[in-house]
């Protein structure tokens, strides 16, 4: 399965749903906190992506500098 970080939103939203209609403060916590990991794994992702465009992007325009480099030659 793969994962995107629109998984990991909608999970924090669905824990967010759950710590307002608790009663008990400990679910309620223990939803908080669990809303809290989903955005986090949502940033980690999200991070993660940019880095590997980013990476991606360095790469093609490394590849592209050693071609033109080389017609030159």
């Amino acid at each position: 399965m793969s994962v995107n970080s629109e998984y990991y939103l909608e999970r924090a939203a669905e824990c967010a749903r759950d710590a307002e209609k608790a009663t008990l403060d400990n679910v309620r916590e223990r939803c908080r906190r669990s809303e809290e990991a989903w955005l986090s794994m949502a940033r980690r992702l999200a991070r993660g992506e940019v880095m590997r465009e980013t990476l991606a992007a360095e790469k093609a325009a490394r590849v592209s500098d050693e071609a033109s480099a080389e017609e030159v030659d």
